[in-house]
């Protein structure tokens, strides 16, 4: 775990970013929840329940990318996960909208959770926010234990790793080496880094 000086200097870094950001990118987000209402009308924004710092539950909020009900027919898609359990991702997932696969590409479904950083449930940069159903059954495993005494994040090594390719165990381990090597240097590098992936859009289902 972090000293209490350096836990308040990141908390400092996530207010001061996620304020500024939402400013600037206010006009881009308004722009981009109009277009989700349009093309799926119903609530633009995507609200889901996750595991925060020390496995407890938070509302995680995305722009919304699937139509609606698409938790409910998940059933309908099992067979198209690309990849290993408890984790699902498929890249032909019909459930997904047209313009939802331009947020997915270019991550810009995430900006709502700058909301979540203000309000302390995540930091800029993180270990990914997991579902709980993904880690129901290992939550004893000393690992996960450990993984889950840092905030999750909006950026992180599993977004310059590979991102969505990554299975269970991969992204774990990507999750543990950031939380073994943090340091300012390292979550500035990871923020540049995650702007390249970004932008050229390497990664996303």
């Amino acid at each position: 775990m972090l000293r209490p000086g350096a836990v308040l200097a990141k908390r400092l870094f996530d207010v001061a970013v996620a304020s500024v950001a939402l400013v600037l990118l206010a006009p881009l987000l308004l722009a981009l929840t109009v277009a989700v209402w349009i093309e799926s009308p119903g609530n633009p924004i995507f609200v889901q329940e996750r595991l925060g710092q020390f496995g407890r539950p938070f509302r995680l909020y995305k722009l919304r990318t699937m139509v609606l009900g698409a938790e409910q027919r998940r059933h309908e898609v099992e067979h198209l996960n690309e990849s290993t359990w408890p984790l699902f991702k498929a890249r032909s997932d019909p459930r997904v909208t047209r313009v939802g696969r331009f947020l997915r590409a270019a991550s810009l479904d995430e900006f709502p959770q700058l909301v979540n950083v203000l309000t302390g449930d995540m930091s800029i940069v993180g270990p990914r926010p997991r579902l709980p159903a993904e880690f129901k059954d290992v939550m004893q495993r000393p690992d996960i234990v450990r993984r889950l005494t840092a905030k999750p994040g909006l950026a992180g090594v599993w977004q310059v790793s590979g991102r969505a390719h990554n299975d269970f165990e991969e992204a774990l381990e990507l999750d543990l080496f950031y939380i073994d090597h943090w340091s300012f240097r390292f979550d500035l590098e990871l923020v540049a880094r995650t702007f390249w992936v970004v932008l050229n859009a390497h990664g996303a289902y």
